[in-house]
């Protein structure tokens, strides 16, 4: 069975958090498609109406008290725990489930991979979400404090004093000791991380293997994997939902030109490494024959095809004799005038120009994958910039409403276009972009999206240009291997015979 790698791999892994305005209990609403009230804030998070919950479930560790099988039980819990203003309330990782298999692998393979939490002492809720449109995945949300043998919380840290060479504790200026923060568990390591999206693309490809699936998963990026490729972006359940319609999307045109341009410097690069391949074989070959035939003129081996062509086709009427006679030397003549034009006259010079036509592809595919990358920042920064101006006038409604309750109203109805205002205040935050000023930065963006757009494009017509040079290349070999071909029959029966 061929096994294909494909491009389903998601694995995306966030903190929810209290200073992003955002709540464990709500979270765990939204995903599982409940009714929870938050005993922390007094607010309740009621998303039973939602769709495309295909199932959910909590898998607890031994020592946690059997009513965090509760969600609401659970993730109260959390919070009521967490006193701080800006707590870290909970990991939620996100994956993509593959679309070859059915419900019920999905909920083994969720099994498995979350044990591994289990395993380490986590609380887990999960949440599959299917609404048939070809996106599958689950939500996985994770406790970030251990437990103790009776089932309470643990600190998620304490401080460590630091000792000098002699073992002493270090007193600071201020009169304090010097002291760092140890965290209990090592759950927030960067290696767990990596370990984490590792540990998604082997159990998913187990699965797939057990039920004779061709298709793979690779959680490594491009360059990870030795591929040249340009990666794509992600399109996102929007995006591909239209697509699916036949309505085109901004980053669906970026896909397309990704792919076209992988194609073309896939297949430039393959016909190169064949003529270079040839190229070798043919100066191997060579050795046998005089030195001054070791790099024949290639004007002379068409000129010696031509030949060829003439006396093949004698035994036809003489109006087709003449005819492709005719057409052969015109192709000939033209092809020999382009070899001149590039200073190839021999097989060297062939090779040497095939070396320098590689280099220009390389460079060309380097400034395509700069000019991709901004792209993918710019396409971000206006998307987030539009969701921002869009969601901001909701958002200072809702500051307005200065009665608790009518505001909790306002906040329920609203709670997507708020929870979006806060994803791209974040993005836009965290990229330092002045929202007072975002009208024209957008602009700017655009601008600059145009530009590269545009830049772009020259480039990939460089790489057509590249193609068709590459394309008359090879041609030239193909007619040089016909004209060589009697002399290397002859040269073998020569070496028969001795």
């Amino acid at each position: 069975m061929e096994v294909v790698t494909i491009a389903i791999y998601h694995c995306s892994i966030q903190i929810i958090s209290r200073s992003d305005g955002r709540s464990a209990v709500a979270a765990a609403a939204y995903r599982s498609g409940t009714n929870l009230v938050n005993e922390w804030s007094g607010r309740p998070a009621n998303y039973d109406r939602k769709k495309g919950i295909a199932y959910s479930e909590i898998m607890l560790p031994d020592n946690a008290p059997a009513s965090f099988s509760d969600r609401q039980t659970l993730w109260n819990s959390v919070e009521m725990n967490e006193k701080r203003a800006d707590a870290q309330l909970a990991r939620e990782i996100e994956v993509a489930l593959p679309q070859e298999l059915p419900l019920e692998e999905h909920k083994k393979i969720i099994h498995a991979y979350c044990q591994q939490f289990v395993d380490a002492g986590m609380c887990v809720d999960f949440s599959i979400h299917d609404k048939h449109d070809g996106n599958p995945h689950c939500h996985i949300m994770l406790t970030m404090r251990a437990l103790d043998e009776n089932g309470k919380w643990l600190p998620k840290s304490h401080q460590e004093f630091e000792l000098d060479e002699n073992g002493d504790r270090i007193r600071l200026p201020n009169g304090r000791w010097k002291s760092r923060k140890v965290d209990t568990v090592e759950w927030n390591s960067h290696e767990n991380a990596e370990r984490w999206r590792a540990s998604w693309a082997e159990t998913v490809n187990r699965f797939l293997e057990a039920n004779h699936a061709p298709e793979r998963i690779d959680h490594r990026s491009n360059a990870e994997r030795g591929l040249e490729e340009l990666p794509t972006i992600h399109m996102g359940v929007a995006a591909c939902a239209m697509e699916k319609k036949g309505i085109p999307t901004e980053r669906g045109e970026i896909n397309r030109k990704i792919r076209a341009t992988n194609r073309i410097i896939k297949e430039i690069r393959n016909k190169i490494n064949s003529l270079k391949e040839w190229l070798a074989e043919l100066s191997g070959r060579l050795e046998q024959f005089a030195e001054e035939a070791r790099s024949p003129l290639l004007g002379d081996l068409l000129l010696q095809y031509m030949e060829q062509e003439s006396q093949r086709v004698q035994k036809y009427s003489r109006h087709f004799q003449f005819q492709h006679t005719v057409e052969i030397g015109n192709d000939m003549m033209e092809t020999i005038c382009k070899l001149n034009a590039r200073d190839i006259y021999t097989l060297a010079d062939l090779q040497t120009v095939l070396v320098g036509l590689r280099e220009k592809v390389d460079a060309s595919q380097g400034i395509v994958k700069s000019k991709e990358r901004r792209i993918r920042e710019l396409q971000k920064l206006i998307e987030n910039g539009r969701q921002y101006l869009r969601t901001d006038p909701i958002r200072k409604e809702r500051n307005g409403i200065r009665f608790k309750k009518k505001r909790e109203k306002f906040e329920e109805s609203h709670h997507a276009d708020l929870a979006l205002w806060q994803a791209a205040n974040r993005f836009l935050h965290a990229k330092e972009v002045n929202t007072a000023i975002l009208p024209d930065s957008i602009k700017a963006w655009q601008a600059e999206l145009a530009t590269l757009t545009a830049e772009h494009d020259a480039e990939y017509e460089k790489l057509k240009q590249y193609r068709k040079e590459v394309k008359e290349l090879n041609s030239v070999r193909r007619q040089a291997e016909k004209a060589m071909m009697p002399e290397q029959s002859q040269s073998r029966r020569k070496s028969q015979e001795l």
